[in-house]
């Protein structure tokens, strides 16, 4: 956020992303991307700066994130039903439970992301 003072002296904070564009005639002008728009005491050149540091900051704050190892992700299957005897194996007349449609429940058994050790 950089924070911006309005002509009446009072100072508010803005989210620079948000800011569609700026003009200056006199008066600076925040334009944001939904349309409202804020009448500022600060030039154009001083808007421009402060977001240019707010940036700089989140780039710096992005590299130190960046100093840890993230997480591996690997694609992990969900335990079988024919082998995991806490899940139902079959149906009511031995055959394999049926999922909607008639579908095996082995075959709707979705994979999930699990972190690798």
């Amino acid at each position: 956020m950089i924070v911006v003072t309005r002509l009446n002296g009072t100072r508010f904070a803005v989210n620079p992303d948000l800011i569609e564009r700026l003009h200056a005639s006199p008066d600076t002008y925040l334009v944001m991307v939904d349309g409202t728009t804020y009448v500022v005491s600060e030039s154009m050149d001083t808007v421009i700066e402060l977001i240019a540091r707010y940036r700089a900051r989140v780039v710096a704050a992005a590299r130190a994130f960046g100093t840890t190892e993230a997480p591996r992700l690997s694609v992990v299957p969900e335990p079988d039903p024919r082998h995991d005897r806490s899940i139902a194996t079959s149906g009511p007349l031995g055959e394999p439970p049926a999922g909607p449609r008639g579908a095996p429940v082995q075959d709707l058994v979705p994979t999930v992301l699990h972190p690798t050790p």
